[in-house]
């Protein structure tokens, strides 16, 4: 058992080789020197977070705190390592000993130590999403759980629905419940298909991403000598971005603490932004409740942006209820007021955004610390296309581009093989979405497909009935070759081709049918976030409205993926390219300029968001995320009109987030159709 330390507050003199006082700001110093015991350091955007955390370790050492009672956990492998090496230059010593990693990183450590108590042991190995994803796939082999029916997930849905429910700390019956309800019929068989990969991952020794915690916390709940052991040597517990914990997380850090409540968490509730994924508001926002006495630090000085982009901020997040109060200050010199910027529509904004660049580039700003951000991927597609255009060489940061993700690859395989019948990867792709369809079973029906096609060359003219020469009858007749699993799908496919091909002078029409009577049932039988898919697939067809004809669109859609890939593949550096991101993404980040789009209530914030109160406050917080990552310029946008299926044009609503800021922190900029007219 480690050497247990009885601290005082540091009060006996120390010969420092930092002088804390000279190098922090006094809120930073205020934070950095707190005697022990629980504290809360809210850290604003821009504050200098990381500068604390670093300091207050290093702090700790100089007071004689040895580096393995020392325990700082990240949520990301490089903010440790970075912070792990600030330390390191600040003394001028390899702090090996320092116990720093991700919760993730520091579980499995404890886990290798610890793994036999809980069944396992310890040589077990760590599987990827790839392996997850193989191993559910194996349970789905085994007899007992009835898996053919369309309803039935895929393994990939799965992984991220057994995933969710752990980062969640939720039964699989309430994930089912709460965020996959399409799957309630089957529920119980879900639930079976857990216990089977659960049971199959102690039979293999191995651990998922997941468990690398979940196993921790059973660990520590289940073996009380082993809790009280990490207990005592843990005399000091650091934790960054602790508004993004999980319960999980939350749990561990609790219990690791117990003992001596020497626990200092920093974050920033205001940017709690990741409910989605598991993240439990309530840590930091309980935090002075659960650690009754805990002190409070506010370090509000900001070193990123002007103080008009701070009071922009600062009034954003006003109106949130639940949250602690603070007032980002400006260490800067005062720059010019954002603008907000109404447009006729997503086109005349998209050129907005596109010409002010260009300006801004002219002026001598690099394209790289140039950000456009938005809530959601299709928000951005006008602007891709603009930019393409235009020849702006862009990057995506946020993950996948929008137009390579597989459900917008499905549904353009559909308007491609109805474009050309000889599209083989088309009619490929589309094939191996029915059941029982493999590589094989495809490579026939394309064989069969191909024969139909030559057989109506021949007949020609010749042919009695015009119907028989049109793409769908050539797919009706090579159905026969389908597997029976996909007779039933197959009729359905031809009936849906037959509907879209007189549509070729429409090609939102096309997509919208696409969708409604064959790809949106597609969708649910096959991902478990559907919704969220099926809102991008809806805006790939509004998007689509602009084009008159379906090869105008291709052709359009071709000469986005097509810059995608050559700029993916260019010998040019990133440090010439406009980032483009979803606001989620840029978190931690910074650019000279940013441009907010899409700033439409039911777009930003999001239409489901507003259910709730606490939705509603996530997507403010989101708001103020986009706002903090500028430094120099600021533009919030959004259009006037917008198409919408089935209803034509219509009038948007500004965002409440814009209604919300004082008329006197911004410029409103009125645009000349002339100089803006988008497509």
């Amino acid at each position: 058992m480690s050497r247990d330390y009885v601290l005082q507050p540091f009060r006996s003199p120390v010969q420092l080789q930092i002088d804390y006082a000279k190098e922090l700001n006094p809120q930073q110093y205020a934070a950095v020197s707190s005697a022990p015991g629980p504290s809360l350091v809210i850290a604003g955007a821009g504050s200098g977070k990381t500068r604390t955390l670093t300091y207050r370790v290093a702090y700790l050492i100089e007071h004689g705190i040895p580096a393995d009672q020392i325990l700082l956990l990240t949520f990301t492998n490089k903010a440790s390592k970075e912070m792990m090496r600030r330390v390191n230059d600040l003394l001028g010593a390899d702090l090996r000993d320092l116990w720093g990693g991700t919760f993730h990183s520091i579980g499995a450590r404890l886990l290798r130590a610890h793994a036999e108590r809980i069944g396992f042991r310890k040589d077990f190995t760590i599987l990827d999403r790839e392996d997850s994803r193989d191993l559910v796939k194996a349970c789905l082999g085994d007899p007992g759980i009835e898996t053919t029916d369309r309803l039935f997930p895929k393994a990939d849905a799965l992984v991220d629905m057994l995933s969710l429910a752990v980062n969640k700390y939720a039964s699989m019956a309430e994930a089912i419940a709460g965020d996959y309800p399409q799957f309630l019929p089957i529920g119980g068989r879900i639930e079976e298909l857990a216990r089977r990969y659960a049971a199959r991952k102690r039979e293999s020794n191995v651990m998922d991403f997941d468990d690398l915690q979940t196993q921790c916390l059973r660990l520590l709940n289940e073996h009380p000598d082993v809790l009280q052991r990490l207990q005592h040597k843990f005399q000091f517990i650091l934790v960054d971005e602790y508004q993004d914990t999980n319960t999980i997380q939350g749990r561990l850090i609790d219990q690791l603490a117990a003992i001596h409540k020497n626990l200092m968490v920093v974050g920033d509730d205001s940017q709690s932004i990741y409910s989605w994924r598991g993240a439990n508001f309530r840590n930091i926002l309980e935090f002075p409740q659960r650690y009754p006495g805990a002190k409070v630090y506010k370090i509000e000085t900001n070193y990123r942006s002007t103080p008009e982009i701070l009071q922009l901020a600062n009034a954003a997040i006003a109106p949130n209820k639940q949250q602690f109060a603070k007032e980002l200050a400006a260490a800067r010199k005062s720059g010019t007021k954002p603008g907000i910027v109404p447009c006729s529509d997503a086109g005349v904004q998209a050129a907005f955004v596109c010409q002010r660049i260009l300006e801004l580039h002219e002026e001598g700003v690099a394209l790289s610390q140039i950000a456009v951000l938005y809530r959601s991927h299709f928000h951005v597609m006008e602007v891709q296309l603009e930019m393409t255009k235009r020849q702006i060489p862009f990057l995506v940061t946020s993950g996948m581009r929008f137009f390579e993700q597989a459900h917008i690859k499905d549904l353009t395989a559909f308007l491609k093989l109805t474009a050309n019948r000889s599209d083989e990867i088309a009619f490929k792709r589309i094939a191996l979405m029915f059941p029982g369809v493999g590589a094989k079973a495809a490579e026939k029906l394309w064989a069969a497909f191909q024969a139909q096609i030559r057989m109506q060359e021949l007949e020609g003219a010749a042919a009695a009935d015009a119907r028989s020469r049109t793409l769908a009858a050539c797919l009706q007749r090579a159905g026969k070759a389908a597997p029976k699993k996909a007779e039933r799908a197959w009729a359905q496919f031809t009936t849906t081709i037959s509907q879209i091909e007189p549509l070729v002078g429409k090609p939102g029409e096309m997509i919208q049918i696409l969708i409604d009577a064959f790809y949106a049932d597609y969708l649910k039988e096959t991902f478990d976030n559907h919704r969220h898919r099926a809102e991008e697939v809806e805006q790939l067809g509004v998007f689509a409205h602009q084009f008159a004809d379906l090869d105008t669109f291709l052709t359009q859609l071709s000469l986005l993926t097509t810059a995608e890939t050559d700029d993916r593949n260019s010998n040019k550096g990133e440090e010439d390219r406009v980032r483009l991101s979803t606001i989620h993404q840029s978190k931690g980040l910074e650019y000279d300029v940013v441009f907010l789009i899409m700033l439409c209530d039911g777009l930003f914030p999001s239409g489901r968001s507003l259910d709730t109160s606490e939705g509603e406050e996530e997507e403010r917080r989101l708001f103020y995320v986009g706002i903090t990552r500028s430094r120099n310029e600021l533009y919030l946008s959004y259009p006037l009109l917008r198409y919408a299926q089935g209803q034509g044009e219509m009038p948007q609503m500004q965002s409440r987030f814009l209604i919300d800021l004082p008329a006197d922190l911004y410029e409103e900029w009125n645009l000349r159709q002339s100089e803006f007219g988008g497509y």
